[in-house]
């Protein structure tokens, strides 16, 4: 059972909330928030935005096609991106931006930091980022709390995502292909790379989760409502008390648009099981899984 939390009570240290916070990303990995300070119109003005790009002239698109740079930022075009080394590249269109240093600044060069392309399309790049500043927030109250629910200080993730390697991205995911077949999905079975992902959709079905005993569920939420689920950092992060669980989009006859935050730690931040003497720094770990998923990575 995935459960649903209450922001507002996350924030107070509600004992009960946290202890459901506590099992809920120890047992299933997901868990569904509500009452956040992004509100369901907020929501569906971004998602408004994301699908008026999405719908835009392919020349509008290829402007920002990130294949043609060394990092994610930009529009990703359907195929570009393969999660599941078994299925064939997934069908869904992307578009990245994030977390960006001043000029000067020694990590600047560093393609987690990359300065983000804008597509040339009016009020997009305002409401992309003004959703981005709002959900980097809520994901650091979160991390707060999951702090608070394993036993550590509620600032102990504080100054290591001052400079988060924070990546927006919406998903449009077109209705399923007639030539798609069992090797052919939105976005193949995977585990997310990183630390915390904060999950915003149209409310169209489509994201299945994985089970212990293998079946596949499905899991939505409102717009309004968010989908958070932890990554493969974390997991190691905290020697296993939240979990990374598989997930995937198979798709369906309905498109659908997804806004994930993959909120992760400064690129020097050393994510080893607490406790341990081992060094992994944040960056390398996720330098080593975009190379494996982004395609044009991969040929450059």
């Amino acid at each position: 059972m995935i459960q649903k939390l209450d922001m507002a009570r996350l924030l107070l240290r509600d004992a009960a909330e946290i202890d459901r916070l506590r099992t809920g990303a120890r047992d299933t990995g997901f868990l569904v928030v509500a009452n956040t300070a992004l509100t369901a119109r907020d929501v569906e003005r971004t998602l408004a935005a994301y699908r008026d790009f999405f719908r835009r002239p392919l020349p509008v698109k290829r402007a920002v096609d990130m294949a043609r740079t060394g990092s994610n930022r930009g529009w990703g075009a359907p195929r570009s991106e393969r999660v599941d080394p078994a299925a064939n590249p997934d069908y869904k269109e992307v578009f990245d931006c994030g977390f960006e240093l001043p000029p000067g600044d020694p990590m600047a060069e560093l393609p987690v930091y990359a300065p983000n392309l804008w597509p040339d399309v009016p009020g997009f790049r305002d409401t992309v980022q003004g959703y981005y500043s709002a959900a980097c927030a809520i994901a650091m109250d979160l991390l707060r709390a999951i702090a608070d629910a394993i036993g550590e200080d509620a600032g102990y993730f504080d100054d290591r995502f001052d400079r988060p390697m924070a990546l927006l991205r919406g998903n449009y995911y077109p209705a399923r292909p007639d030539w798609a077949g069992e090797k052919d999905f939105g976005i193949g079975a995977h585990t997310d790379y990183g630390c915390l992902t904060l999950l915003a959709s149209d409310g169209v079905p489509g994201l299945e989760v994985q089970g212990r005993d293998g079946a596949w569920t499905p899991v939505e939420a409102a717009p309004g409502e968010f989908v958070i689920n932890f990554g493969e950092m974390l997991e190691m992060w905290t020697g296993g008390q939240v979990r990374a669980t598989p997930h995937r989009v198979r798709g369906t006859s309905d498109e659908r648009i997804s806004i994930p935050l993959f909120f992760n730690p400064n690129h020097d931040t050393n994510v080893a099981p607490l406790g341990s003497d081992r060094v992994i720094l944040a960056g390398d770990h996720l330098a080593r899984r975009f190379n494996e998923t982004y395609l044009h990575l991969q040929k450059n």
